[in-house]
C-alpha cells in the first residue's frame, strides 16, 4: 500500500491554532489531477499543496495547489507554507533562496528563520493588473450587507485588480464597518460572475488596524467562506495601494493584518518596489508552523 507524508502548517503567523492551516502533500509524483482533487477534498482545508519533482532542473520543486473544488494557478499561504514545509522536511539550515514551479510560473522564494518559527517571502510571479468591474458601489454595500457610506476612504474607491488571482477590493470606512462585513453570496454572484473558481472573492480593507504597528485591516469572502489569511488577495491589493497611495520611490512596508474577526490573526508582510512611480516589483512574506503530520494511505 502507498503511503505518502503530509503535514499540516499554520500560515502567516508565528504560533500555532492562528493564520491560515494549509496541507502539504509530500512526495506526490504519481497522483494525477484527479487525485489529488480528491485529497484536497478530504482535508477539506481552504488549500492543500502538493511537492513534486520540477520540471526545471534548477527549480526546488513543483507545487500544485488546490482547493476542495478546483485547483488554483497561485496562492500567498500555500506558496509560503510549501517553501517552509519543504526546508524543514529536508533538515536543511536557513537562509535559502529558491525557486518553485506553480502553474502560474516560476516563483523565487526566501526562507529564513525568525526566532522560534520559519518566515518565507516570495517575488509576486506576476504584478498585479486592472481588472474590468462596473459594479455600483452601491450594489457592492448591499452584496455585504453594509450601508453605502460604509465604503470607501480617503480617496479609496471600490476596484478589481489579479496578481494572478482576481479580486474585488472594497475599501471601507474603519473597523466597524469592516466588522459587519458579511457576504450575500447570491447577491454577490449575481454582481460579480458564476461560483466557485470564476466568482472574484471580496478583499474588504480598511485604514484602521487592531495593532497599530500594521498598515491595513482585511477580511476575505469567497463563496461561503471567510479566509484567515490570503496572499493572493494581497497581491492583488498591491495594485490597490500604488494607485490610491501612491508610494514613494524605493520600498516601501505594508504589513496586512487578517483574520481577527475569526479568531485566526494573521500578518501578512507586503513590500514595494516603486521606480518612476510605477510598481516594478512586490513581494509577499510571512511566518509558518507546523501543527500536526502523519501519512497517506494512497
Amino acid at each position: 500500500m502507498p503511503k505518502r507524508s503530509f503535514a499540516v502548517y499554520d500560515v502567516f503567523s508565528n504560533r500555532k491554532l492562528a493564520g491560515n492551516p494549509l496541507a502539504v502533500v509530500f512526495d506526490a509524483d504519481g497522483l494525477d489531477d484527479a487525485a489529488m482533487q480528491a485529497i484536497a477534498g478530504e482535508f477539506n482545508l481552504s488549500e492543500t499543496s502538493f511537492i513534486r519533482p520540477a520540471n526545471n532542473a534548477a527549480h526546488r520543486a513543483e507545487v500544485r495547489i488546490f482547493t476542495p473544488k478546483h485547483e488554483l494557478p497561485f496562492a500567498g499561504h500555500p506558496t509560503v507554507g510549501s517553501a517552509i514545509a519543504i526546508m524543514e522536511r529536508a533538515g536543511e539550515a536557513a537562509p535559502a533562496i529558491f525557486v518553485l514551479e506553480e502553474k502560474v510560473g516560476p516563483v523565487r522564494c526566501a526562507v529564513r528563520r525568525d526566532g522560534e518559527a520559519m518566515f518565507a517571502e516570495f517575488d509576486l510571479p506576476r504584478l498585479p493588473e486592472p481588472v474590468p468591474f462596473s459594479g455600483d458601489p452601491a450594489a457592492v454595500a448591499a452584496a455585504l450587507r453594509l450601508s453605502p457610506q460604509d465604503i470607501g476612504f480617503e480617496n479609496h474607491l471600490v476596484t478589481a485588480y489579479s496578481g494572478g488571482v482576481p479580486y474585488i477590493l472594497v475599501p471601507v470606512s474603519g473597523l466597524d464597518a469592516a466588522a459587519r462585513a458579511d457576504l450575500d453570496t447570491q447577491a454577490w454572484v449575481e454582481l460579480t460572475g458564476p461560483a466557485e473558481a470564476l466568482s472574484p472573492g471580496a478583499f474588504v480593507y480598511c485604514r484602521e488596524t487592531a495593532a497599530r504597528e500594521n498598515a491595513f485591516h482585511a477580511r476575505m469572502f469567497a463563496g461561503h467562506h471567510e479566509d484567515p489569511a490570503t496572499g493572493s488577495a494581497v497581491a492583488s491589493f498591491a495594485g490597490a495601494i500604488t494607485r490610491f497611495d501612491r508610494p514613494a520611490e524605493g520600498v516601501s512596508r505594508h504589513p496586512v493584518e487578517q483574520g481577527v474577526e475569526m479568531g485566526r490573526p494573521s500578518l501578512i508582510n507586503l513590500e514595494l518596489d516603486v521606480k518612476n512611480g510605477a510598481l516594478a516589483g512586490a513581494r509577499i512574506g510571512g511566518h509558518a508552523v507546523k501543527v500536526s503530520e502523519g501519512s497517506l494511505l494512497v
